[in-house]
């Protein structure tokens, strides 16, 4: 190209070599008489200006050492930081620093499913209630039979123990009865209820109206055994009662799928077989496929051998029976 230059010129040594008469001059300029001289030089600035300061280095390895689960753009963002990510990236690779990412939301189960295993019998029990209008197998049954709408359900967290309650609405009476009815069963069976904790949503069967000034009738229902606590979850924190949520699908697909009823007394007969075989025989995969009872009989290895055996109630008849306890007095009307 430099020697075409001196015979023909810059512009048609352009054309002869299909380039610019800019990259032309440029070779003509480089080049002195020896071959060295057109080799490729390095397209690195000369003086760049952004040259990283040992202070900048410090400061990005003691901040990727901070939070290593965040990446580069994440870092730059929340520390408004003047470097870019790839610098960012490439100081991390230097000084040995991966990224340490989250954990799977399995793997987060498995550590979850450890922490509760650790914990006391009755440490803590979750309670809550499931509409039964929107399973379709179970629905005509309800309509034509006059079976339960409402299910409450308790549900021991470390062993997975189950016991169940039905009733037509949901109200802060029932959920105090089915209370009460395990507390008493408990404490036949000589459960230390000391430390025990129930958790529940915040739906108005349990706290009463949230205007309420005091705690609900359940709380102090709950309360009335010294040391024994009732704890609500978070607003919208369903996650927090996911033991519970979970053998609500499992009693939906083991049981209301696929049973049929022939009345009121057929229903709870059947239920109740559900229940102790949930208790006593079915293992469950997330507790070491040990049922509740061997659980049961690992953390007290003398528990009262009834203790897994509360029948299921119907919460009507256990408001029906509460009333026909109460002492006399003097004679009033009934209702019409």
């Amino acid at each position: 190209m430099v020697r075409s230059i001196e015979k023909i010129g810059v512009k048609p040594t352009g054309e002869l070599f299909g380039t610019s008469p800019i990259t032309v001059r440029k070779w003509r300029d480089r080049f002195d008489g020896t071959l060295e001289s057109l080799t490729d030089e390095s397209r690195a600035p000369k003086r760049p200006h952004r040259r990283l300061t040992k202070r900048d280095v410090d400061r990005i390895v003691r901040l990727k050492k901070k939070h290593k689960g965040w990446g580069a753009e994440h870092l730059k963002r929340e520390y408004n930081l003047r470097y870019a990510p790839k610098t960012i990236r490439k100081v991390a690779r230097a000084h040995g620093i991966q990224r340490i990412h989250r954990r799977k939301k399995h793997q987060t189960k498995r550590c979850l499913r450890e922490i509760k295993r650790q914990w006391g019998l009755f440490q803590q029990s979750d309670v809550d209630t499931k509409d039964l209008v929107d399973i379709p197998e179970y629905w005509p049954q309800m309509r034509f039979l006059g079976l339960p709408r409402r299910q409450y359900t308790f549900r021991e967290v470390s062993t997975g123990l189950l016991f169940l309650g039905f009733a037509n609405e949901l109200s802060l009476t029932y959920s105090t009865l089915f209370a009460r009815y395990i507390m008493d069963h408990l404490q036949a069976c000589h459960v230390d209820l000391s430390a025990a904790t129930w958790q529940t949503d915040n739906g108005s069967e349990f706290i009463g109206s949230w205007q309420a000034k005091e705690d609900s009738i359940f709380t102090k229902t709950i309360e009335s055994i010294p040391g024994q606590k009732h704890r609500t979850i978070p607003p919208r924190a369903h996650r927090f009662q996911a033991d519970v949520e979970t053998v609500h699908n499992l009693i939906e697909v083991e049981f209301f799928e696929v049973e049929t009823f022939k009345n009121r007394e057929d229903f709870l007969q059947k239920v109740n077989s559900y229940q102790l075989s949930f208790n006593l025989t079915r293992k469950n995969s997330g507790k070491e496929n040990k049922t509740p009872w061997q659980l049961i009989q690992e953390k007290i290895p003398n528990a009262d051998p009834r203790l897994p055996m509360l029948p299921p109630v119907f919460l009507e008849d256990l408001f029906k029976h509460s009333l026909s306890a109460c002492p006399g007095g003097n004679h009033v009307g009934t209702v019409p």
